[in-house]
């Protein structure tokens, strides 16, 4: 399935980077249902974490594009972000890089006001959500002011974020 993330991630050149602000995503994702009722990924059986996504981000990296993403999220975490956390190792191992920032350490950065891709430094994918965090619509933008908040937003979130291997939920 060609989706617009694909067609960034398929098109870049040097970079792709996501950056997430919510606190809870699809709350009817069935591996998220599935996580709730105990389910956990083994990290020595990759045969049952890895997916087509994953595929797409090997592909990626292996072509030199570095591919980050920084989440924002509140502490303590809601159980969607522990999800998340639980279930980021395959993003890692496929390629991605990985930080978390506490929103309080975020609170003096200029953030755009949704979830996003930025690809090259160039173009954004912008994701809107309904209020319980299902997509409703994307939207790109290449105007170069917006495509300059995005970047300054992002590689100050990163340059404060903690690593992945590094960050522990609380």
């Amino acid at each position: 399935m060609t989706t617009p993330v694909h067609e960034g991630l398929a098109k870049a050149k040097e970079s792709a980077v996501h950056l997430e602000m919510r606190d809870a995503y699809q709350p009817s994702d069935p591996e998220f249902l599935a996580w709730q009722q105990g389910k956990r990924l083994d990290p020595t059986d990759r045969s049952s974490w890895w997916r087509p996504f994953l595929d797409v981000v090997a592909e990626t990296t292996a072509r030199g594009v570095a591919m980050k993403r920084a989440r924002i999220i509140s502490e303590p975490v809601t159980d969607y972000i522990r999800y998340e956390y639980d279930v980021t190792f395959p993003n890692v191992a496929a390629g991605e890089h990985v930080r978390w920032l506490p929103r309080r350490k975020a609170a003096d950065i200029a953030l755009p006001g949704t979830d996003l891709w930025m690809f090259d430094g160039t173009s954004v994918l912008f994701t809107y959500f309904s209020g319980i965090g299902e997509v409703v619509d994307r939207e790109w933008c290449t105007e170069p002011a917006v495509v300059e908040l995005v970047k300054s937003a992002f590689e100050a979130v990163w340059e404060r974020a903690t690593p992945h291997e590094e960050y522990r939920p609380h």
